[in-house]
């Protein structure tokens, strides 16, 4: 199937061939046709899969065919709700690149910054709007969002904001939207929680799903270090100078373990910023746009960033610390192996950490690789229940991950 199979119209087809996408990925291909149809669509995808053009590129295509009926240039028509400023942003950029052709406007607005650039742009008129919860409920306290005629609701990343505890916000929004619309919800697990949210929004809706919930990228390979906590900064440095890693992402627990750990590699000559909370706006897009550009090789993050963020290339992604749900470690690894590329995912697993590794384990249903013949003290692995081969390349990583040839993921 290519993407005219979907009978998009032609100034949609035009942009996603500008964009050098071929064919649909299995989201897309199942999401799309329901969407056009004008259904509630109820999709369990986790991010990387191209949920985001599954509901992008529907969006565009009802506005465009009713650009003409008269609607007033303040009226938002399609509203899409999503839990961070990076996933909004970088929806808002699939907006940009999707519909090009297609005469609509959009913007996207988010905490953490100043309003008055989106209250102008809002002033000015949007088709689409792109927004985080706590700064949409602002401006619609005052007044600056009227939402009485939208035709388009999307409610990304669900689990995300159940995880986040954004789910009374999404509750009060959904309230101010008119019944009579069209509900697009996604989410990267359908928990009981989540099932009974969706059953509040949606109305007799298709359900798609391209991957069991909660199952790891199978082009992922992954390998587990046994260190002890105070050696895991040092690891982390030698694992770097391995020419393997052309760009990769560190998760750590805490902010201040995120800084700590980005200072230390600083100070042992790695290109390297760290993105969390306590970040600016600013100083997180930069830090982002620096790691998308390759002015930087590693981004040292908390789990605000391991949801979302679709950065092409990344080779490897390091758990510097285990999460303490094993959800997010799939989370994690997610951010590496997208687009049709390999990745490999690396953990360092201290003493302290055992319970959380067999956890992920029993998730994923196999052990990690160990990384053994390391410059650093090791302790016991505890007692696996499968056995795992030995992993003993030339390099910790052996071959560089290759990228697959064939379909990208939009």
């Amino acid at each position: 199937m290519n993407f005219e199979d979907l009978n998009l119209i032609e100034p949609l087809l035009q942009a996603v061939r500008a964009e050098g996408y071929l064919t649909p990925t299995p989201i897309q291909e199942q999401a799309i046709p329901h969407a056009l149809a004008g259904r509630d669509v109820l999709g369990c995808a986790q991010t990387g899969t191209g949920k985001t053009a599954a509901f992008a590129l529907p969006i565009l295509q009802r506005l465009a065919a009713g650009s003409q009926h008269g609607h007033g240039h303040h009226v938002i028509r399609a509203l899409v709700l999503t839990p961070t400023r990076e996933l909004a942003a970088q929806i808002g950029e699939s907006f940009t690149a999707y519909g090009r052709h297609a005469g609509l406007r959009h913007t996207v607005i988010f905490g953490g910054v100043g309003q008055g650039p989106q209250a102008t742009a809002l002033h000015r008129g949007v088709d689409i709007l792109v927004a985080t919860p706590g700064r949409l409920l602002d401006l619609m306290g005052q007044n600056l969002i009227k939402l009485r005629g939208l035709e388009v609701f999307v409610l990304d990343e669900a689990d995300r904001m159940l995880d986040m505890g954004f789910i009374p916000d999404v509750r009060r929004i959904v309230a101010a939207l008119p019944t009579e619309r069209q509900t697009l919800f996604f989410s990267a697990t359908l928990g009981p929680d989540i099932q009974r949210l969706a059953g509040s929004i949606v109305r007799d809706p298709v359900r798609v799903e391209v991957a069991p919930a909660a199952t790891t990228v199978e082009a992922v390979e992954q390998r587990v270090c046994f260190v002890e906590k105070p050696d895991k900064r040092d690891l982390l440095v030698h694992l770097l100078k391995d020419p393997a890693i052309s760009r990769a992402l560190v998760f750590t627990r805490t902010k201040h373990g995120a800084d700590r750990v980005a200072h230390h590699l600083h100070r042992a000559g790695v290109k390297v910023q760290a993105i969390h909370g306590n970040k600016s706006q600013g100083a997180r897009e930069r830090a982002l746009e620096d790691f998308k550009t390759g002015q930087i090789r590693v981004l040292v993050a908390t789990d605000v960033a391991a949801r979302g963020l679709d950065v092409e290339s990344v080779s490897h992604v390091f758990n510097f610390d285990l999460p303490d749900e094993p959800e997010a470690y799939v989370h994690r690894i997610g951010r590496t192996a997208r687009a049709g590329a390999g990745g490999m995912a690396v953990a360092f697993c201290g003493l302290e950490e055992r319970t959380q590794l067999a956890a992920i384990e029993r998730l994923i249903h196999k052990n990690l690789t160990v990384i053994g013949d390391l410059p650093f003290k090791s302790f016991l692995a505890p007692p696996r229940v499968t056995p795992v081969e030995p992993a003993r390349p030339r390099s910790p990583f052996g071959r560089a991950p290759q990228r697959a040839r064939g379909r990208r993921m939009i």
